[in-house]
């Protein structure tokens, strides 16, 4: 049973390492870890003042944040050498599939060598007993409308974003073969795909649920790209769940893998269209909508995880419907707007996942 009791006999005091720790996922990932008494170790660019990290006022309750770039290896190394981490979670990205298109550089030096960094930094590291690698969902080659995709499929990626993940999926298992195979991090090192991750204090640029509760707040009129394309949409916590189950698993060397990718999507409820996130958002906040056709970047139009092996080996799978899911989004801003305790808004609804 995943509670936060159980949880704390494993997390209790570790000491974890993570990149990207001041995005979206990352803050709630150290919230998540704090809760269950984890000694965090973040490493990461500065928060903005508008984040999930600020407002949550993560750096508090931090034990070192460490601001630098991903793509900083003498920098990286160092941290790393000096934390001693037991457990390291990778999520340092470019993120966004739109800034690929204006900055395809950046998103593949952040994204491929940012990861190719942090496997060169843990080899020499004595501590180290699990790794998690963050990838994402859009790494999978898309051959046909309602395929669900697992983790034996091919990779491919036609946006720079999804190549970038591609390229750090198979850095990481030419990293895995090449250097860890003889090494205490045998069969301790993963990459993980999640869907679309949604919840309260994200506030990236040209994603859906961010946009839509933006324009709810500013009562401005939301413009829609792509009403029919379909996403695995999950609430944050589950996800974040599921690294956590990997990261233990693979600390207690519960699990021997043959392929260390792990895929942790919704159900198949919750694979909807875009116009259909929409509609449910909109029952309890109106919403002004403008389609619009014309886009200048491409997107997968049909994304569908298939999550049978977290089920099986992990006892991970996700709890929460389409509705509870948008339920939380929306409940976080209007709990957040009247009293700007982020963190524990959090709190509240992991605790309430767990249950």
């Amino acid at each position: 049973m995943d509670s936060i009791k159980e949880l704390k006999k494993f997390w209790d005091g570790k000491k974890v390492f993570i990149t990207g720790h001041t995005g979206f996922k990352g803050s709630w990932m150290c919230i998540f870890l704090n809760m269950l008494n984890a000694k965090i170790y973040g490493y990461s660019l500065k928060p903005k003042k508008t984040s999930l990290f600020y407002q949550a006022n993560c750096k508090k309750f931090i034990k070192k944040n460490f601001y630098a770039d991903i793509n900083n290896l003498k920098k990286l190394e160092k941290r790393i050498n000096d934390v001693k981490p037991n457990v390291l979670f990778h999520l340092a990205a470019q993120p966004l599939v739109s800034d690929s298109f204006s900055n395809p550089l950046k998103t593949i030096n952040t994204n491929s060598i940012g990861t190719l960094n942090v496997l060169s930094s843990i080899r020499k590291s004595n501590s180290l007993k699990s790794v998690v690698i963050v990838t994402t969902d859009k790494v999978y080659k898309i051959k046909k409308r309602s395929k669900y995709y697992n983790e034996k499929d091919e990779l491919g990626g036609k946006d720079p974003y999804s190549a970038s993940k591609v390229c750090a999926e198979i850095i990481t298992l030419s990293y895995i073969e090449s250097f860890f195979k003889k090494t205490r991090l045998k069969n301790k090192i993963s990459t993980a795909r999640s869907g679309n991750v949604i919840g309260g204090g994200d506030y990236s640029k040209n994603r859906l649920v961010p946009d839509i509760i933006k324009n709810i707040n500013n009562k401005k009129k939301l413009t829609l790209r792509n009403p029919n394309h379909i996403r695995p949409w999950q609430h944050v916590v589950e996800p974040m769940l599921g690294y956590l189950k990997l990261a233990q698993s693979q600390y207690q060397k519960k699990i021997v893998h043959i392929t260390p990718i792990w895929n942790f999507g919704p159900n198949k409820s919750n694979f909807v269209k875009v116009i259909d996130i929409v509609k449910n958002i909109n029952k309890r906040k109106k919403i002004k909508l403008k389609i619009s056709r014309s886009q200048n970047f491409l997107e997968t139009s049909d994304l569908k995880l298939d999550s049978k092996k977290a089920k099986k080996f992990l006892k991970w799978s996700s709890k929460w419907n389409l509705n509870k899911t948008l339920n939380n989004v929306v409940e976080w801003n209007d709990l957040f707007k009247k009293n700007k305790n982020a963190k524990k808004i959090c709190e509240d609804q992991i605790n309430n996942y767990l249950k």
